[in-house]
């Protein structure tokens, strides 16, 4: 484990760690499988899309939205098919963080996916709004217990 990632909960460490060995055909096709394991919004979500949070930094259009749920988080993100990449970022985040703490949340380093090996993949735009995403994350976990 290098000293960037020592704060990744175990199951998002898991996942940089692969991406991070694997080679760079491989990494591209890993974060399109992503993209396709990303979980479809509660109807809660779709029926109300004004609960989301939009992320306008990214290129893509992306939302998000956390719930607290006991000593857990749980997040829902809406990200367009037609952007493989960012949606397979959220795919990542989806399967690394869900039900984690909010403080494991809080304490992912903010620009982890570099070492993933992704800046070989991806435009330095999409990189802006993949650490735009994770800043927005930490802040609707802060403002979900803030609120409570």
């Amino acid at each position: 484990m290098t000293e960037a990632t020592p704060a990744l909960p175990e199951k998002l460490a898991s996942i940089a760690q692969m991406f991070k060995s694997a080679p760079k055909a491989l990494r591209l096709q890993a974060l399109l499988e992503y993209s396709k394991k990303l979980p479809a919004l509660p109807a809660t979500y779709l029926e109300h899309p004004e609960f989301m949070q939009a992320v306008p930094e990214c290129a893509s259009p992306f939302f998000l939205v956390t719930e607290q749920a006991g000593d857990s988080v749980k997040m829902y993100f809406k990200v367009p098919e037609e952007a493989p990449t960012v949606r397979g970022y959220a795919g990542i985040l989806t399967e690394g963080l869900q039900g984690a703490s909010r403080e494991e949340i809080l304490n992912v380093p903010d620009q982890f996916y570099m070492e993933m090996g992704l800046s070989e993949l991806i435009t330095p735009m999409r990189l802006r709004g993949m650490g735009a995403i994770l800043h927005r994350l930490k802040n609707a976990v802060r403002e979900e217990v803030v609120g409570q």
